[in-house]
């Protein structure tokens, strides 16, 4: 189980309430299939993800970004109980979509950058630090059906 120090909540739900979760979600989706392009294989129903311009205005990205970080809202939610609240996201991803785990991370390190452009000098290094603690948990989470 992860131990999570007051102040560690307190920076995860400081920013949380300030996120857009429309608007970084579906930047950090766009990001992901733009820097890693092996990544759009996932998502092949999508679309048009033929350059960084189509992936930024595809409405698809755009929803699905926003459902990604939906379900990092639940995780805040329940910082003590991160792997149970993803139970069957993961067991989704694993059996029935077959996603890299390793994509998880990578998002999670996305989010990262899209949250530290988006909230500049509040992103402080012990925000980041609570936030990397954040995503890494979430990413072992999703992982957990693969082991």
């Amino acid at each position: 189980m992860v131990h999570w120090s007051a102040e560690e909540k307190q920076l995860i739900t400081s920013i949380w309430s300030k996120i857009n979760v429309e608007e970084c979600g579906a930047e950090a989706l766009a990001r992901l299939l733009i820097v890693y392009p092996w990544t759009q294989r996932f998502f092949a129903s999508f679309g048009n993800l033929s350059s960084p311009t189509a992936i930024l205005g595809n409405p698809m990205v755009r929803a699905h970004g926003k459902k990604v970080l939906t379900s990092f809202g639940e995780a805040v939610k329940n910082l003590d109980n991160i792997k149970k609240s993803f139970a069957q996201l993961s067991k989704l991803h694993c059996e029935k979509l077959h996603v890299d785990p390793e994509n998880f991370r990578l998002l999670g390190d996305i989010l990262i950058i899209v949250l530290a452009s988006h909230f500049g000098k509040d992103f402080t290094p012990a925000c980041q630090s609570a936030w990397q603690k954040m995503v890494r948990v979430v990413a072992h989470a999703l992982a957990h059906e693969y082991h």
